[in-house]
């Protein structure tokens, strides 16, 4: 009974092993890639979304996987890259990442476009939570008493902005709040998955929206967005044309950005980067969007949010240099002394 335990303490210090050994150029940046990529498509997709009303956030969706795929398998074709042909084993070696990614890309549009950008920045910090939960009940990962009484500022101040915003969609907090899971839960998994190096970064990309690309296009048309979004007027300008082009380009580059990210550094490392971005994005994003509304307690609670933002990432990158296998040694030790 312990063996197979033994087993998986053994996989997870090797994973944060792999991690340790990347150098720090790689991982910052690995990082800063992440970060521009993350805060540009933030703004592509507001200006697609909100100040064009695109009316369908799966057909954004669908370009982004489309996209993802036709590079990839060219890429692949040329030489460029290489990842495993398509076999009986791989949606067994992929999953549950493919069904993850598709939700998080759906609920990560449908937010950006239903709230102002200051309060999607801010109630994307529970993403941070939820990925702490799941490093430590999946990776073994458990964080020290100064970063759980920092996301406890960042999460209160998410609060109070929330509680006095003048803006109140309760949909687009209900996206904003599902995507933060799903972000969460992707980064995690994603790491285990780079770490078994069954597919590869290039694979992990291919597979996700492969698997995902024939049921999204399904549904699009059943519920009709497909009509919408092939009968939008704006086609015909130039300007909407480029930038629906920038958005499904983004997609894929996001895509590898966060992959290159978690694998270089953690899925929250990678979280970390996020909300740093998103620093700019909240100041940014009260000018730019047209559709944040002012109060003093909002911002309030916005700057007390930030202001966690800023010591969790000082706290959680001055732990990542670390060694962590004690602290995994150490949990893996007491799991097996209960089995």
């Amino acid at each position: 009974m312990t063996t197979s335990v033994e087993k998986s303490k053994v996989e997870i210090i090797n994973q944060n092993d792999r991690s340790e050994k990347v150098g720090p150029c790689k991982r910052i940046g690995a990082a800063l890639f992440y970060a521009a990529s993350s805060f540009l498509i933030v703004m592509f997709n507001k200006s697609l979304l909100t100040s064009y009303s695109f009316p369908s956030i799966q057909v954004v969706g669908i370009g982004q996987m489309v996209t993802t795929i036709v590079i990839l398998y060219v890429g692949k074709l040329l030489g460029i890259i290489s990842f495993p042909d398509m076999g009986k084993d791989i949606p067994r070696k992929i999953w549950p990442l493919p069904i993850i990614y598709i939700f998080n890309l759906i609920f990560g549009l449908g937010s950006t476009k239903k709230i102002s950008l200051p309060m999607f920045t801010v109630l994307r910090r529970f993403t941070v939570l939820f990925t702490m939960l799941g490093e430590y009940f999946l990776l073994g990962v458990k964080p020290s008493l100064k970063i759980k009484l920092v996301v406890c500022a960042m999460l209160l101040g998410a609060i109070v902005a929330a509680a006095n915003d003048l803006a109140f969609d309760i949909i687009g907090y209900a996206y904003v709040l599902s995507n933060d899971i799903f972000t969460a839960g992707y980064g995690v998994f994603m790491k285990k998955k780079i770490n078994a190096k069954d597919l590869g970064k290039f694979g992990i990309l291919f597979y996700n929206s492969a698997f995902m690309v024939i049921p999204a296009t399904l549904l699009a048309y059943s519920t009709g967005e497909f009509d919408r979004a092939m009968n939008f007027e704006a086609w015909r300008d130039p300007s909407f044309q480029v930038l629906f082009f920038l958005v499904c380009i983004m997609g894929f580059v996001l895509m590898y950005a966060t992959l290159l990210c978690t694998a270089y550094n953690s899925a929250l490392t990678t979280t970390i980067t996020g909300t740093l971005k998103n620093l700019l994005v909240t100041y940014v994003g009260m000018m730019f969007g047209g559709d944040y509304i002012f109060s003093w307690a909002n911002f309030v609670g916005l700057n007390i949010s930030v202001t966690g933002s800023l010591f969790y990432t000082y706290y959680a990158f001055v732990e990542k240099m670390k060694p962590v296998s004690t602290t995994i040694e150490h949990k893996s030790t007491s799991f097996i002394s209960k089995s």
